[in-house]
């Protein structure tokens, strides 16, 4: 069986063929490649109906990472999939799911490590990239912490929570509330850290196909 070997033209041709199945018509121009890298990493062109958007949330996420912002992940498969060369100003990837105190803290706080990460988060979260595509519960606990403390609010917060219990209602949470943070998500359950990963990628200098 012949199969196509240059990585380069894999590459052209996972592109055209999203341009080609995917309506993008209704999407403004900044999202457009975000939406694009967001079918590349889930192979599902009829995505494009459920992607959610706040205003400003490409330029603030842009923004953010030209002036250096870190960006932190919920999950280490975020982390791996974001391409560091990629950022624009050497920016910091914080992934503090592994950290060994973190099951502990856990148990005491009587939550997911997920959530209990978020404590962990605080001092990094202003003017930041949140990129969470494995965990709901760190999503509501994000959204409760800068309820609590509006200082704390990230440059935006990219939502891609998956799974059955609790994703599709923190994404509901993250679009519904009026927290004062662009964002960028999926609805319903589809998610993952592939698509968190890929719209940090979406988002840096060339990320745009």
């Amino acid at each position: 069986m012949e199969w196509l070997r240059d990585p380069d033209e894999i590459y052209r041709r996972s592109f055209e063929i999203v341009r080609t199945e995917a309506d993008l018509t209704a999407l403004p121009d900044d999202m457009t490649g975000v939406a694009e890298r967001l079918i590349h990493a889930c192979g599902m062109p009829e995505i494009v109906a459920d992607i959610r958007w706040s205003e400003n949330a490409v330029s603030s996420a842009r923004a953010a990472l030209a002036a250096g912002a870190p960006v932190i992940c919920d999950a280490q498969m975020v982390a791996d999939g974001i391409i560091p060369s990629r950022l624009p100003a050497d920016n910091q990837i914080l992934s503090m799911i592994r950290l060994p105190n973190l099951a502990d803290m856990a148990k005491d706080q009587g939550t997911t490590r997920s959530a209990a990460q978020v404590e962990l988060w605080k001092p990094f979260l202003p003017g930041s990239v949140v990129a969470i595509g494995n965990a709901p519960t760190a999503l509501f606990r994000l959204l409760e912490v800068i309820a609590e403390d509006s200082s704390r609010k990230p440059a935006a917060i990219l939502g891609f929570p998956v799974g059955f219990v609790g994703a599709a209602e923190s994404k509901e949470v993250l679009c519904g509330t009026d927290h004062g943070v662009p964002y960028i998500t999926l609805l319903g359950r589809r998610g993952g850290s592939a698509m968190a990963a890929a719209a940090v990628n979406a988002l840096t200098p060339g990320g745009e196909i």
